[in-house]
């Protein structure tokens, strides 16, 4: 099963079985992380499962549609590679993915 690596608020690194298909956040719920929040769970209208993406992986993502971007603007903590975690649907392709939880708004 492919490996999915989730950093937490406080800097602890974790890595995780991913199941294939499921969102990134599904994937970290499933695995206990309950810092990720997912208010709306996963439909796209909120930014409670924003993560980093590291820089390396960010070509392996699909591009940003518009609602996530929107979503995205509204938190004070966006980087460049930040991403909504519900909106990253985790494939076989994703193995090794590294995401950290980023910051409450």
């Amino acid at each position: 099963m492919p490996s999915l690596t989730v950093i937490t608020r406080d800097d602890t690194r974790r890595e995780i079985q991913a199941e294939v298909g499921l969102s990134v956040m599904e994937n970290i719920r499933r695995a206990g992380f309950d810092e990720l929040v997912a208010l709306c769970g996963g439909c796209c209208s909120c930014a409670t499962c924003h993560v980093y993406v590291r820089p390396e992986d960010l070509a392996r993502l699909p591009p940003m549609a518009g609602d996530e971007n929107d979503l995205l603007d509204s938190s004070e903590h966006r980087t460049d590679r930040s991403r909504l975690s519900c909106q990253l649907k985790f494939e076989a392709g994703l193995d090794g993915l590294e995401v950290a939880i980023a910051p409450e708004d």
